[in-house]
């Protein structure tokens, strides 16, 4: 039963897996904690997408859209965060894809939080916070796209 379950004598396609894209926006190079998340959303089930390094919002958007992700995760240390979330939403929402929802992690101030809520972000993840609350957190917002879309047709 590779492509389909069976229960109570019905026949259930599989859901695919939850799509996670992971991404570095900007010039920051530092990518040790997005792979480590990366992984770890990998161990948990999800299909990932790593995008690399430096890459801008529209390249998000785009891998977004073309992956048909369940969710955008953005990794910044470089401080430019509020910057490059605000042109990430912009993007979204130019493309008609402000559905996605983002998260962002790394080291962002707690003063910033706020703000970062305020433009559309989900979730904010600071150093320090387990693997397992972020996968948590991904699965349940995942679950709500795919609940919401599910709905609309």
């Amino acid at each position: 039963m590779s492509s389909r379950q069976y229960t109570s004598g019905q026949v259930i396609p599989e859901r695919r897996p939850y799509k996670v894209i992971v991404a570095k926006l900007g010039i920051d190079g530092h990518d040790r904690g997005a792979k480590v998340i990366a992984r770890a959303l990998k161990d948990a089930g999800f299909e990932v997408v790593y995008t690399g390094i430096r890459q801008t919002p529209r390249q998000v958007v785009m891998a977004a859209l073309q992956e048909d992700a369940d969710v955008i995760g953005v990794s910044i240390l470089s401080g430019a965060h509020l910057h490059h979330v605000k042109k990430l939403m912009e993007e979204l929402e130019r493309m008609g894809a402000n559905d996605i929802p983002v998260v962002v992690g790394g080291t962002i101030p707690i003063i910033d939080i706020d703000k970062l809520k305020e433009m559309g972000v989900k979730e904010v993840f600071l150093p320090g916070t387990s693997l397992r609350k972020i996968v948590e957190v991904i699965r349940r917002l995942a679950e709500e796209k795919r609940r919401k879309e599910e709905e609309s047709h």
